[in-house]
């Protein structure tokens, strides 16, 4: 590799660090936003079948503690749910600088206007604007929480507000002694999902491992009877000596990624998102 290759190769690096990775496992990508000189993409895995009527979806939102990760972390849960029906979407969003302790202000900004973006153009994908749900993983589960159940206060026509979660391993809780303290400080109340539950908060599923170094069992307790409390429909699934992270289709074969997809299975047929047949099929 020549200099100037390897200069190309840096300056990528460090102006779009989640740019790195290929796209082809998904079926194609749109550009749902244009913000900081950037083109926000959103990345699409659609049903290999028409079907009858609009589509529920799901919008998956990758990890990486705000700094880090990959829009290609859910391609095989993609894939999954496009086989059964479903239409896909996968995030990229911009990320914050390891070196400083911004709130994640602006990954919530692109996850709500990525939400939007998929209910604008639901009739595009043939969806039902209110079967969205909101998925993803530690910072990811973050997001996909926090745009279900912390207010928008922009003041938009479409909403941003999924109607479903399902999460893996979130950092929800970010108030004091919880995961992201030094990033949101006394705002807390902005940015945590675990101080925010109302009654109008989407029906969740969440998956956790007893070992996770960021997230307390106690935690994930918490909040699903918080939810319970407060008239929302909640689930909790445990795993045994599982560390963060666990869920992933690479991790030991894909066996816990196996476990916990079928779990949110049912939990979407328990929603009539997904028919029983479908899901038994796979």
């Amino acid at each position: 590799m020549d200099c100037k290759s390897v200069f190309v190769l840096l300056l990528s690096i460090f102006i779009a660090p989640n740019s790195l990775w290929a796209a082809d496992d998904f079926d194609e990508s749109r550009v749902y936003r244009e913000v900081d000189g950037r083109q926000l993409r959103i990345f699409t895995s659609m049903p290999k079948t028409q079907g009858d009527g609009l589509r529920a979806s799901i919008v998956f939102f990758h990890g990486g503690g705000w700094t880090g990760g990959n829009p290609d972390q859910f391609v095989a849960h993609c894939e999954h749910y496009a086989k059964l029906g479903l239409v896909c979407f996968s995030v990229e969003y911009r990320l914050l600088k390891k070196d400083n302790s911004d709130p994640p202000k602006i990954c919530l900004e692109d996850a709500r206007c990525a939400m939007r973006w998929v209910r604008e153009h639901a009739k595009d994908f043939a969806i039902d604007p209110d079967r969205i749900a909101a998925a993803g993983g530690s910072a990811g589960g973050h997001l996909a929480a926090a745009i279900g159940m912390i207010d928008d206060a922009s003041v938009e026509e479409v909403s941003s507000k999924c109607n479903a979660l399902i999460l893996f391993n979130p950092v929800y809780d970010n108030g004091p002694g919880g995961w992201g303290t030094s990033r949101v400080g006394d705002r807390f109340a902005e940015f945590s999902p675990a101080h925010n539950i109302s009654r109008d908060d989407p029906p969740s599923i969440v998956f956790l491992g007893t070992n996770d170094n960021l997230i307390p069992v106690s935690t994930a307790l918490k909040f699903r009877d918080d939810c319970i409390a407060a008239g929302i429909y909640s689930e909790l699934h445990l795993y045994e000596d599982q560390a963060h992270g666990f869920f992933n289709s690479n991790r030991d074969d894909g066996k816990w990624y196996r476990e916990t997809i079928k779990s949110a299975d049912a939990f979407l047929r328990h929603l009539n998102w997904i028919s029983a047949q479908s899901a038994d099929s796979e």
